[in-house]
C-alpha cells in the first residue's frame, strides 16, 4: 500500500508542469534581434586604433508585449493623421520606434498593429 501511495505521489510531481503548460499561440513571436558588429580602424602614429560597436536591431512582431521599461522609452505618435495611420481604437496608441510604427495596448502594451 505505501508503495502504491509513493507512486501516486511521485507521479502528480511529475505530472503538475504538464497540466500547467500553455499551448503555443501562433501569432505570438518572439521579438527578434538583429546584431553586428561595426568596426572603425584609425592609425595614430604608429599605433593601429580599433573601435568596435555592437549594434542590435530589433524586428517587432504581432503579438509581443512591450515591458514596461520599453513603453517609457518610446515616442507616442500623437498626430497620427500626418503618417497616414487610421485613427487608434479606444485603449490603444501609435508609438513610433526607429522607423516603424506599432499600433499598442495602452493597458497590457502587447503590439496589435505594425506600420
Amino acid at each position: 500500500m505505501k508503495r502504491l501511495l509513493i507512486a501516486l505521489v511521485a507521479s502528480s510531481f511529475l505530472a503538475a508542469p504538464m497540466a500547467f503548460a500553455q499551448p503555443a499561440k501562433p501569432f505570438e513571436v518572439a521579438q527578434m534581434k538583429e546584431r553586428h558588429v561595426e568596426k572603425k580602424v584609425y592609425k595614430h602614429g604608429n599605433k593601429k586604433i580599433v573601435e568596435k560597436h555592437v549594434v542590435v536591431k530589433k524586428r517587432w512582431a504581432r503579438g509581443h508585449r512591450l515591458s514596461p521599461a520599453e513603453r517609457r522609452h518610446i515616442a507616442a505618435v500623437n498626430d497620427y493623421r500626418r503618417y497616414r495611420l487610421s485613427a487608434p481604437p479606444r485603449g490603444q496608441r501609435w508609438v513610433r520606434v526607429d522607423s516603424n510604427f506599432l499600433l499598442i495596448s495602452n493597458s497590457t502594451g502587447v503590439i496589435v498593429s505594425i506600420r
